[in-house]
């Protein structure tokens, strides 16, 4: 098996950013992994789904609070929420510190071209074209859903 190269390259989604630590190539397939951040303040822009892949977040700085299926989760350091395929999630950052987590995806059908395809959008300035964000969503195995109501 090949060593994964480490990427230092750092995708800016609006205020997200991502990093990806093990891509499909690194992984025969099995999974990818990503380190993202998440300042103060900042919002999930498209709550949503995955078709195919589920999805493991691991908390490494600050607290992320995740929504899955409605209800809320609070991610912090040393801990973990897992999402299965057709799980409506999204995730904002209500605390006052910065948020690092890492997100791990099997099995590995989704990559940096994602991020990089979103950011093109997001970052356009003004509003994102909510259209062309579900479109490529739609492309990369995402189902863009509506904000699910919360409970605790």
């Amino acid at each position: 098996m090949k060593q994964p190269v480490m990427n230092n390259e750092i995708i800016r989604v609006g205020q997200i950013g991502i990093r990806f630590l093990l891509e499909a190539a690194d992984t025969n397939s099995l999974l990818a992994m990503f380190e993202f951040t998440v300042p103060v303040g900042a919002k999930m822009p498209q709550p949503h789904s995955h078709k195919h892949y589920d999805e493991t977040v691991y908390g490494v700085e600050g607290v992320v609070t995740f929504t899955v299926d409605g209800k809320a989760v609070d991610i912090g350091p040393g801990e973990s929420c897992y999402i299965p395929r057709g799980a409506v999630h999204g995730f904002n950052n209500l605390k006052e510190t910065n948020v690092k987590a890492l997100a791990i995806i099997t099995p590995a059908l989704l990559g940096p071209d994602f991020f990089k395809e979103a950011a093109a959008i997001v970052n356009a300035g003004g509003p994102p074209d909510i259209e062309k964000l579900k479109a490529v969503m739609a492309r990369h195995g995402l189902v863009p859903a509506m904000p699910p109501v919360v409970s605790r």
